[in-house]
């Protein structure tokens, strides 16, 4: 990438002031010199600017956006190698540098919630579930992905769940108990939220389907919102689908019960399972 940068730039028979100031300000030499060295990883919503700067054809230019998105892929997952798909890599690079995370989810506990126990549950009534080291190693990644709730400096995260995510029993009904256990006590602590939108709540803007936004520390990078299906996933970055999943979201926290009462309804849910 960073050859390409420098290169793009001499293409254009720019200097790097040069584009500072076409950059209008948004940018520093030294960054840019930072950039071309290697010193520093360029941003996908820095590299747009430049990339306008530079007037790269839509080709050239998703290509580039690429590679930039996918040097954040480079982390502890890839000690795991196989037990992260190709395409859920880039999400994970993703949710280890968020700095609050929006989640609903319509079937299924939301990964960083999730017991070892329901999670080996969910593997093993997939159709292509492996064997057993392969979900072994799977729940080893989910276990070291939940870490961004218990570290220093956690993850908010803040989870909306349909009601049959708390209704629906996956493993055992002690499993299934110790899972909404669980969920009660992370609830519990400042930084998560969990809401659940019940039944009886009617039609909502969401029954399409679970989704989830990625909001990071620096307010210069763009949420993300993720879309996953069983053999891939689709990010969005444009504004007006950034902000047509916000509205959404926070249309579901008004119709889901409050957080106390949500933690009371899963607290009954597991008591009857006992």
């Amino acid at each position: 990438m960073r050859y390409e940068l420098r290169r793009l730039r001499e293409e254009r028979g720019l200097t790097i002031d040069q584009v500072v100031s076409r950059s209008e300000g948004d940018f520093s030499s030294s960054t840019i010199s930072r950039w071309e060295t290697g010193e520093r990883r360029i941003r996908p919503t820095d590299l747009r600017v430049l990339l306008d700067v530079y007037d790269v054809d839509a080709s050239r230019r998703e290509v580039l956006l690429t590679f930039a998105r996918e040097a954040r892929q480079r982390g502890w997952w890839h000690s795991y190698g196989a037990a992260i798909p190709s395409w859920f890599q880039f999400f994970v690079g993703l949710e280890a540098e968020a700095a609050s995370i929006q989640a609903y989810e319509s079937e299924l506990m939301p990964g960083l919630l999730q017991t070892p126990d329901y999670y080996r549950a969910f593997l093993h009534a997939a159709p292509a579930a492996g064997n057993e080291d392969e979900i072994e190693h799977k729940i080893e990644v989910r276990s070291a992905r939940q870490r961004r709730l218990t570290g220093e400096s956690p993850l908010k995260f803040w989870a909306v769940v349909n009601e049959a995510v708390i209704q629906r029993v996956v493993g055992t009904e002690e499993t299934m108990r110790d899972q909404l256990r669980h969920v009660v006590d992370l609830a519990r602590q400042p930084h998560v939220s969990v809401q659940v939108l019940p039944f009886k709540a009617g039609a909502h803007p969401a029954m399409e389907g679970s989704f989830t936004i990625l909001d990071f520390p620096e307010a210069s990078d763009p949420d993300v919102v993720y879309l996953e299906n069983q053999t891939g996933s689709l990010y969005l970055e444009e504004t007006p689908q950034i902000e047509r999943y916000t509205l959404m979201f926070n249309y579901l926290i008004a119709k889901a019960l409050d957080p106390d009462e949500s933690l009371s309804m899963i607290t009954r849910v597991a008591e009857e399972l006992a």
